[in-house]
């Protein structure tokens, strides 16, 4: 039986390198999408805006906002294509980006 969650998740482009990473329940950040907290309630969505605010202020990221996501089985899936390519790499060549290294989670971009 599949479990599935709904809810947000924060991401952002790290300052130093500009990678694609995701909050943490930690409050740090992370390339791997499925170690993002997944924002359900009210309060969590304001917390974890307001740890990515705190990160703006010090330089460690910029860009942040917020997507819808789903936590399948204990692993997340963006709802829409444009975070699923951001969590992959380039979407025309396998051999690169997150998908050829390991790191970008369980789902493809596109369902075949």
């Amino acid at each position: 039986m599949t479990t599935q969650e709904k809810g947000q998740v924060m991401t952002a482009n790290r300052l130093g390198d500009g990678e694609v990473v995701f909050l943490t329940r930690a409050g740090t950040w992370s390339e791997k999408i499925d170690e993002a907290a997944l924002a359900q309630e009210p309060q969590a969505l304001a917390a974890i805006e307001a740890r990515a605010a705190e990160d703006v202020k010090t330089n460690l990221i910029t860009g942040q906002y917020l997507f819808n996501a789903t936590r399948i089985d204990g692993l997340i899936r963006a709802d829409h294509i444009r975070e699923r390519i951001r969590t992959l790499g380039p979407s025309v060549r396998f051999d690169l980006g997150k998908q050829a290294e390991g790191k970008a989670g369980a789902f493809a971009a596109v369902e075949s």
